[in-house]
């Protein structure tokens, strides 16, 4: 859909606006970036791991345990 323009106010503040939404998206971009880097660090994942082995290994005991 095409806007007619009445004035180059109206195009200036188009511009300014769709500038300064970029602006914001690529910042947003950033940020994701960020955060998803820091979720991949190795150190992150540990308490995950941890908690997986704590859990089938008190599975493994009680199978021990009950048999």
């Amino acid at each position: 859909m095409r806007k007619n323009y009445t004035s180059f106010a109206e195009i200036k503040y188009d511009l300014k606006k769709l500038q300064l939404e970029r602006q914001i998206a690529i910042e947003e971009l950033k940020l994701l970036k960020s955060e998803t880097k820091e979720d991949l660090k190795p150190y992150n994942w540990i308490p995950s791991i941890w908690s997986i082995v704590k859990k089938f290994g008190m599975m493994y005991l009680l199978k021990k345990v009950f048999k």
